[in-house]
Order: structure tokens, then C-alpha cells, then sequence
């Protein structure tokens, strides 16, 4: 009677026994692939490069796979040959007006009194400013009589040769940007605000990237609350720090004096600082201006002032120009903008008010519209 009462328990072992087997298959078996088959071997949150394996998975002799590198790419910025080839062709397409105009009046039947008062007047029209308009016609009359020639190639030539000596190619248009032992070369830029001034000193600091310069950027201007973050932006892009503060309306000259020590401490090529740029007419920019100098020459000589002018202005840059430099010694003059809308005479007109050489020219809105000035490339894509 107890051997048949044991029975059902032994059957419902087996039963369990079965019923665990076959869950244990499921399981083992993991989920069921959709039809056709996924369609990568990588789920939407997957890392980059697969999982991490533990060092233990690894079979003998193997590596383990580098994490993958999360880090921003840095920009390249385009060299010096390649920026000034296209911006040669650039400047020959937009700002040939003025030589357009005189080869046309240069080039007629005969040439008299009319046509030279027209020439100045053309000359005066594209900013040349009244003295070398004056001293260019005087030249160009002189030597046409003297050789007695009216052939239109004739003509261009001494046109182009007059022009060149107006542009001067003998100032010196180098930059100051190389390191002095163990202190950085220091580059101060100047100008009123709107005339591009942060994007140059971006610009600037692609161009010197380029050169494999260690560069390092101050943000100055303390008073314009994007500016310390525009210069940040744009010094990331090429691996760039920038020294800022987080005090809105700092003084400027703390932390152009900030930037220099960081630049010695950490063996940077060059340091430049961006300042204010309220309107030149107001006092207090130029006299915080004459302070941000003696505060940064407390750590370093300052190597270079480059005045920023908006080519378009006109006579208002040559008003700025001269203001500027009353307040500090301008070393350099970096023509933005000088593109259809700008005309060309300002070159010279800033050049021999100041006797200051334009060193840098910019043509675009683009991140490498930036090189040298070049006097004689000036002067051909003008009489291209």
C-alpha cells in the first residue's frame, strides 16, 4: 500500500525535472533574431569601438583595443602659399575699379589737361587722399612729356611703376611674432569696435598656427560680454587657449598682464591680447589703452600694435588711425574688408598720414581670409 503511494511524488519529480530541462534550453538559447537579421552588429548606445573588455577576456597575447578618441577635431588651418594665391585672384576680381578708371583715361587719343584733372579726381574718388593724388598725377604728366609717348602699354607701365612708390615697398611689413628667450613675443590689437578686430586676432592666430607657432590669446575687451567667448571660439578651433575672466568688466589691463605671465609660464611663442574698442572719440579707451601697455611691459616688452581700420570707412579709418595712435605706438595697420565695397587708395592714404606700413589685408568673411600685405600684388590686381 506504500510502494503505490509513493508513485504520484516520484512522477511528479520527473515532471519538474522535464519542465526545468526545457526552460533552461529557452533560456540558453537567448532572444530570436528578427527576420532577415539586424541590420548592424552595433545597438543605437553602443561605444564607439565595441564594449571594454576586461583584461581577463582577452585571449593570451592579444592588446586590449584603444579607447576610442573623443576629443574635437582641430581645424588646419590653409597655408600661407594656398591663402595668398586665392586671395591675389580675389582682390584682382573686386577691387580693380580704380585701375580700370585711370587705364581707361590713360589710354584715349590725346591727353590733356581734362584728362589729368580727371585722373586726380578719380584718384581722389578712391581714397588716395589729396597729397598723393597731387604727387601721383605731377609724376605720371612728367614723364609722359619727357618721353613723348602715347601708347596705352606704355602708359600702364609707368602707371603701375608710380603706384608701387606710393604703396612703398620699402617699408618693412614683417611681423614682430618671434619669442625672446624666454619671454613670448606680445602682439597688442587695437581698434574701435565693428571694424572686426576679435576676428583678426582669431584670424591671426590660424595664420600663425600654421607656422607652427605656440600661440596664446588674451581677451582684454572686458566690456563687450561676447567678446571673451568669440576669442575662446576661435581659439579652440586651432588648439588655441585663451585667458579670460569670469568677472564681467575686469579690469582690462589685469588680463592682458594675466596673459603675458601665462604665456611665459607656459613657453607660448607668442601672446596676443584683444582690447576694447569703444568709440575712439571717448577719452577713458584710449587712456585705458595707454594703461593696458605699461601694465603688460611690467612683464614683457610689448613687440607689436596692430591698429585694426574697416577699409570701407574711408576718411572716418583715417580719423581713427590717427586718434589711436596718439595713444599708442602703432606698429602696424591690418585693412579689413577691403573687398568690392572698399577702395583701394586707403592704402596709401593711412600709410603716408601715419608712415605706419599696412601689414596684413583681409578679403572675406571666411576663417583664412587673412594674409601679408604684398605692395606689388596690390598694385597688379588693381591694373589687372
Amino acid at each position: 500500500m506504500g510502494d503505490v503511494d509513493s508513485i504520484p511524488v516520484l512522477a511528479y519529480v520527473l515532471i519538474a525535472v522535464v519542465v526545468l530541462g526545457l526552460l533552461g534550453l529557452v533560456l540558453l538559447r537567448g532572444p530570436k533574431a528578427p527576420r532577415g537579421g539586424y541590420p548592424s552588429t552595433r545597438d543605437a548606445d553602443d561605444l564607439e569601438g565595441g564594449p571594454v573588455e576586461a583584461p581577463g577576456d582577452l585571449e593570451p597575447g592579444t592588446a586590449p583595443a584603444p579607447p576610442a578618441d573623443t576629443r574635437r577635431k582641430l581645424d588646419r588651418p590653409e597655408s600661407a602659399a594656398s591663402r595668398m594665391a586665392r586671395l591675389r585672384g580675389r582682390l584682382a576680381r573686386s577691387n580693380n575699379v580704380l585701375g580700370k578708371g585711370l587705364l581707361a583715361l590713360l589710354s584715349r587719343d590725346r591727353i590733356d589737361q581734362d584728362v589729368w584733372d580727371e585722373v586726380e579726381e578719380t584718384l581722389l574718388l578712391a581714397d588716395l587722399g589729396t597729397d598723393a593724388s597731387t604727387e601721383l598725377v605731377e609724376s605720371l604728366q612728367r614723364r609722359v612729356k619727357v618721353e613723348g609717348t602715347d601708347d596705352p602699354a606704355h602708359v600702364k607701365a609707368m602707371l603701375r611703376e608710380e603706384l608701387v612708390k606710393l604703396v612703398d615697398p620699402t617699408m618693412d611689413r614683417s611681423l614682430a611674432v618671434s619669442r625672446k628667450g624666454p619671454v613670448p613675443a606680445v602682439v597688442l590689437v587695437v581698434g574701435v569696435n565693428g571694424v572686426g578686430k576679435t576676428t583678426t586676432v582669431g584670424k591671426l592666430a590660424r595664420v600663425l598656427v600654421a607656422e607652427d607657432k605656440d600661440v596664446l590669446l588674451g581677451a582684454a575687451d572686458t566690456f563687450r560680454a561676447a567678446a571673451a567667448d568669440q576669442l575662446s571660439t576661435w581659439g579652440a578651433r586651432v588648439g588655441v587657449p585663451t585667458v579670460r575672466s569670469d568677472v564681467e568688466g575686469a579690469d582690462p589691463a589685469s588680463v592682458a598682464y594675466d596673459s603675458v605671465v601665462a604665456g611665459i609660464e607656459q613657453e607660448a611663442d607668442v601672446v596676443m591680447i584683444d582690447t576694447a574698442g569703444r568709440l575712439q572719440n571717448k577719452a577713458g579707451l584710449m587712456d585705458q589703452l595707454g594703461k593696458i601697455k605699461r601694465v603688460v611691459e611690467k612683464a614683457a616688452v610689448i613687440d607689436e600694435v596692430l591698429l585694426v581700420i574697416d577699409a570701407t570707412t574711408g576718411q572716418n579709418g583715417m580719423t581713427q588711425a590717427r586718434v589711436f595712435s596718439e595713444a599708442v605706438d602703432v606698429t602696424g595697420i591690418v585693412l579689413t574688408k577691403l573687398d568690392g565695397t572698399a577702395k583701394g587708395g586707403i592704402v596709401v592714404a593711412i600709410q603716408k598720414s601715419l608712415g605706419v606700413p599696412v601689414k596684413l589685408i583681409g578679403l572675406g568673411e571666411g576663417p583664412d581670409d587673412l594674409a601679408p600685405f604684398e605692395p606689388e600684388s596690390f598694385v597688379d590686381a588693381l591694373l589687372d
